[in-house]
């Protein structure tokens, strides 16, 4: 483990111009009927894209927004974090990155709507969920659920934000950007596992939601059970299968997943736009009139909040818009492309039922048809091979396979979507050339960690009960002594310590001497360790650093999970056998100590004596780093190689960017077409490179 702390010589001036004028504040009127949402009464077809605001920085929101824009997007998407504003009970926060009225008003200000998806369950990849630590320990509770305290907790929050968004007049109703809500977030499975008491749950959700008065419509994601006048939705790579469950509700695609999240260990995933727009016209043809990109723009996982556990700080997710705000193309041009045919069609889209007609085995034309100036067709091809001329009113059409063309007159294709005209962008990391002034290193102390201990017990605890999350380590310390006639100290085998971690990785020190470390993934968060190691006769410390990778986010009742070393702990291959440390006196400490001292801080770091790099040891495994650099020229955006690091964590002036973890990416990253089902085993990249190294 490594621990960074690099600082800027940079100052930041924020310059803020006051716009006084008067505006005429209108009203949006937004419904529903079969077709699509209504807005002012007349039916639009929307195409939204997500943006999460704590995943970009507020100087990047404008831009961001602005590119979605002329993306062709209606619509921005967002969650909201609740662990994010209400880090301790009671004690808000909406500032920086979480400033959510700022972001809907940039929203606002170029002239798109917002959906607000306040959960408060977002899932997300997000840590924990969205849901704030301390709320696992109010006494009595079940999450999502038909709990009392936690529905009083989930409307508490609920309430807040409705509140704040009526009290800056932000709903459509008011005059402002949010069109739709979301209450809840993907809970389908859930209910099905908990039976009445997630029926009740969702019954009731649904009703505190709507006597919040809001004066837009509400949403469920997959909730199949969603009651009136909620509109259920779909998530997925595909939604043309998507039906909701009362006729006279539209069909929305609330998350149309634009690539796949990466984890630490894994490959990075990607999603051929070909396939993508395949997507989104198969579901418009079916007579979709919503989709949400989820992610338009996905951003980075600042700070420790990562989720899963495992999931990198990158959240990219192949989204048209990368994580550093630069244009991924073709997917973003060739979207914007099937946006724009899609609006050529819209009137006829909204105003009709589609007459389906077979041209030939796999390929179909659908026709919609509201009046003589007013026609659309999507010609499609399923075939996963081959392509296919086609011939509909009286024309010829060539469809590559496993496509569709769009005519929104029904004469003149427009798009294809597995023609695409426009390059590939490459992003190049390219050195700055901005000299490092220098760097210098501290050795977190580990002589002394059993006297700063504390809490000591008999056993062993569950990490996250002791640490609240308010740091990523905690160690478990005991000493165990060794008699001087033990035959391993006399030229035998050393003996061997295993332990049993629940996750999701540790480092193991003896003596002060670092042993070894073991760590689980995403997929199998509970792991091992067994290692022989080197003890002395008299009194051996043992010192387990366990860490943890982010909190988990999604699964049945994953406040209950648990974190750190939670199985055995025993020695082998001493003179009278195994000898069990399980349920023996056991000292813990939350953190490390630089995080105590706040060594990322300038006031932290100029409070211990730091060593020149070229001057410090290497035997240390726990170091903190610290450097100084002039901020380069210009506005491209900037990243750290982190290549020849191993784990660990960034901040720059102070700032948490992320955690950092060189670990390889094990996958199949063979041939990658787009044609055939998409799922996020396909087309991965990055094999046997670091998941994540910038």
């Amino acid at each position: 483990m490594e621990t960074h702390s690099v600082s800027k010589l940079l100052a930041l001036y924020l310059v803020a111009a006051l716009f006084v004028g008067s505006e005429l504040i209108q009203c949006t009127t937004v419904s529903y009927d079969k077709k699509a949402i209504l807005i002012n009464g007349r039916r639009r077809l929307l195409i939204s894209g997500s943006i999460h605001y704590p995943r970009s920085t507020p100087e990047m929101w404008e831009g961001l927004i602005q590119k979605a824009k002329d993306g062709g997007l209606d619509v921005i998407d967002t969650y909201v974090f609740w662990n994010g504003h209400e880090p301790s009970p009671g004690n808000y926060y909406f500032e920086g990155r979480y400033d959510l009225v700022r972001f809907i008003r940039t929203v606002q200000k170029a002239g798109l709507y917002l959906h607000l998806r306040i959960g408060p369950y977002v899932c997300a990849e997000w840590n924990f969920g969205g849901f704030p630590v301390w709320l696992k320990y109010v006494p009595g509770i079940s999450f999502r659920t038909d709990n009392g305290p936690f529905k009083m907790a989930m409307q508490g929050f609920t309430q807040k934000i409705v509140q704040m968004m009526k009290n800056e007049r932000l709903f459509a109703s008011q005059g402002g950007p949010i069109i739709l809500s979301q209450i809840e977030n993907e809970y389908g499975p859930e209910s099905k596992a908990l039976g009445a008491a997630g029926h009740n749950y969702i019954n009731w959700a649904a009703k505190m939601a709507v006597g919040m008065n809001t004066g837009v419509p509400w949403v469920m994601c997959k909730e199949d059970d969603a009651p009136d006048p909620m509109i259920n939705a779909c998530n997925g790579f595909y939604c043309d299968g998507f039906t909701p469950n009362k006729p006279y509700k539209p069909t929305l695609w609330t998350e149309a997943w634009s690539g796949w999240f990466s984890e630490f260990g894994g490959t990075v995933h990607h999603r051929p736009v070909q396939d993508l727009a395949f997507a989104v016209a198969r579901f418009i043809q079916k007579g979709g009139s919503y989709v949400n990109y989820y992610m338009y723009h996905g951003g980075t996982n600042f700070g420790r909040t990562a989720g899963g556990p495992f999931i990198t700080t990158s959240y990219d997710y192949d989204a048209p818009i990368d994580e550093y705000g630069l244009i991924r193309e073709p997917k973003y041009t060739h979207l914007k492309e099937l946006h724009r045919a899609i609006k050529l069609s819209e009137h006829a889209l909204v105003s009709s039922d589609p007459t389906v007609t077979s041209l030939g085995s796999y390929q179909q034309a659908y026709v919609f048809n509201s009046g003589p100036r007013s026609c659309a067709a999507f010609l499609s091809n399923f075939h996963m091979k081959s392509a296919a001329t086609v011939t509909f009113n009286n024309m010829h059409y060539d469809l590559p396979a496993w496509s569709i063309s769009i005519l929104p007159d029904c004469r003149n294709a427009v798009f294809n979507t597995a023609k695409v005209g426009v390059p590939t962008s490459r992003v190049q990391m390219t050195p700055t050339h901005n000299r490092l002034l220098y760097w210098e290193t501290y050795d977190e102390d580990l002589s002394s960690l059993h006297d700063r201990s504390s809490i000591s017990t008999i056993g062993l605890l569950e990490q996250i009960n002791v640490t609240r999350d308010t740091s990523d380590y905690l160690w478990y310390m005991t000493n165990i002594e060794i008699n001087s006639w033990e035959s391993f100290l006399h030229g035998g085998k050393w003996p061997t310590l295993t332990l049993q971690s629940a996750g999701h990785a540790v480092h193991v020190f003896i003596n002060g001497q670092f042993s070894g470390s073991a760590f689980g993934t995403r997929e199998q968060r509970e792991f091992t360790f067994t290692k022989p190691v080197n003890l002395h006769a008299g009194i051996n410390r043992i010192a387990l650093l366990s860490i943890a990778v982010g909190l988990p986010n999604v699964g049945l009742h994953f406040e209950t999970w648990k974190t750190g070393i939670q199985g055995s702990v025993f020695l082998d291959g001493l003179s009278r056998g195994r000898k069990d440390l399980t349920m023996q006196k056991w000292l813990y400490k939350v953190g490390l100590n630089g995080e105590t001292m706040n060594l990322v801080s300038p006031s932290g770091a100029s409070s211990v004596d730091w060593i020149r790099a070229s001057l410090a040891t290497h035997n240390q495994q726990l170091k903190w780093y610290k450097a100084y650099f002039n901020a380069p020229l210009g506005n491209e955006p900037l990243a750290l190689d982190m290549r020849s690091m191993g784990k660990g964590q960034v901040w720059i002036n102070g700032q948490s960017i992320g955690r950092y973890w060189m670990a390889f990416a094990n996958g199949d990253c063979s041939m990658c077409s787009y044609t055939g089902t998409y799922r996020e085993t396909k087309c991965q990249l990055g094999c046997g490179q670091p998941t994540q190294r910038w």
